[in-house]
């Protein structure tokens, strides 16, 4: 088989549902090539092996009682079910870090989860960790993160852009199949187009922004990255919706 990191977020699903493979699986060779590459690339201020695996066991058994239950069960799915997927780290987590890339919020632990991070676990998508960017959303390079820069995963000597550059490498590096970063004035797009990827930034309030550490909320924008434009809308559509 393929390598299962060069998979897309639309045909992991596929072979999720017809057991060709596991997403325990799928997520152990997303948490090996990430935590092997990481020391180059520094996309990732935090790597959640366990509440990953328990989270993919989770949709595995998830995806096993809605075969069982027959085709429409199955279909009833979303698509990012069993997914892995990486969190830029101003993203709201129960119990996890959000530093928004700086030493003020070091050491903080967020007491709650964003309306994204609801959405996506209930879904059931796989959290494999918190990506860097550049402080408080303020900059375009990932240069300016208090834990260092990123580098771009197709040259190590070059920025991926930002702020969400750290959301933009690991999809590039196949670390993660799709990542969810934030815009302002073209912090989703510009890592996008600097990493070879696909990048969007939605209109104003077609995903709720609680539980995001804001650049400026009257501006910021959650939204989708991964390596083609139907994986994009498959996050798009996990993700938005009235709040």
């Amino acid at each position: 088989m393929t390598d299962l990191t060069r998979l897309h977020a639309h045909e992991m699903a596929a072979l999720l549902r017809s057991g060709e493979i596991s997403s325990r699986a799928l997520t152990e060779a997303h948490l090996a090539v990430a935590e092997r590459q990481n020391h180059a690339l520094n996309a990732w201020l935090v790597i959640f092996r366990a509440g990953a695996l328990a989270q993919a066991d989770a949709a595995d058994s998830r995806i096993a009682a809605a075969r069982r239950e027959g085709p429409a069960a199955l279909n009833a799915l979303h698509p990012l079910c069993g997914v892995p997927l990486g969190l830029k780290d101003l993203v709201s987590v129960k119990g996890g870090q959000a530093t928004a890339g700086s030493k003020i919020l070091e050491g903080y632990i967020a007491p709650f989860d964003s309306t994204v991070t609801t959405r996506l676990r209930e879904v059931g998508a796989v959290f494999i960790g918190k990506t860097n960017m550049d402080e408080f959303a303020m900059g375009s390079s990932t240069e300016h993160s208090a834990y260092g820069p990123t580098a771009n995963p197709w040259d190590l000597t070059r920025v991926p852009g930002g702020s969400s550059g750290g959301s933009a490498a690991v999809v590039a590096a196949y670390h993660a199949p799709v990542s969810i970063g934030t815009d302002t004035g073209g912090s989703i797009r510009q890592p996008a187009s600097l990493c070879g990827i696909v990048g969007m930034k939605p209109t104003y309030g077609r995903v709720s922004r609680f539980g995001i550490v804001a650049f400026a909320s009257s501006l910021d924008q959650i939204g989708p990255l991964a390596r083609d434009a139907r994986d994009a809308a498959i996050l798009l559509h996990a993700v938005s919706g009235r709040d």
